[in-house]
């Protein structure tokens, strides 16, 4: 009995109202339910699920994720083009919250942390026509997102957007 996709992730973090902003201000998620200073449960846009992102509060002076040990290293978050992702980007700069940009061949994406140090991926999926061959080995690298955008344009959407397999 295979899984079909992830539904949804729930995370621990340190003050309710702060998390709610963040990824309300830089992700676009909308909130569907909040309990002040406990708990929210927030929904991508055009989501056909209940939630995407419940946040959980366990106080201000709770130990934060820590690199190198056991445990979710990061979720991704995936954008239907382009343009999207340039604009996640440009806010996560703006925001201090930018950690990294990678070139997965298959994926381009954005690394970043929300303000209790959760690592998440914003990532825009290649079309799958331009993706390596089987067998061959995918060149990964550094994001250049202006040659991306010169090659597939801001509108091109992709993925789950897109309804398919692209």
């Amino acid at each position: 009995m295979p899984v079909r996709r992830l539904n949804h992730a729930v995370l621990y973090i340190r003050d309710v109202a702060t998390s709610v902003a963040f990824y309300t201000e830089v992700l676009g998620f909308k909130v569907d339910t909040e309990i002040p200073g406990r708990a929210a449960f927030l929904s991508a846009q055009e989501t056909l699920n209940d939630h995407d992102l419940g946040l959980f509060a366990i106080g201000a002076d709770a130990p934060g994720p820590q690199p190198g040990r056991v445990g979710l290293y990061h979720l991704a978050w995936e954008v239907g083009t382009l343009g999207e992702l340039a604009e996640i980007g440009r806010v996560l700069s703006e925001r201090g919250a930018l950690v990294g940009a990678t070139d997965h061949h298959q994926s381009l994406s954005f690394y970043a942390k929300d303000p209790d140090g959760n690592e998440f991926e914003v990532m825009w999926r290649v079309p799958r026509e331009d993706w390596a061959a089987p067998g061959e080995q995918p060149k990964m690298g550094p994001l250049d997102l202006d040659a991306a955008l010169a090659r597939w344009g801001a509108d091109r959407v992709t993925g789950a957007a897109a309804g398919s397999a692209t």
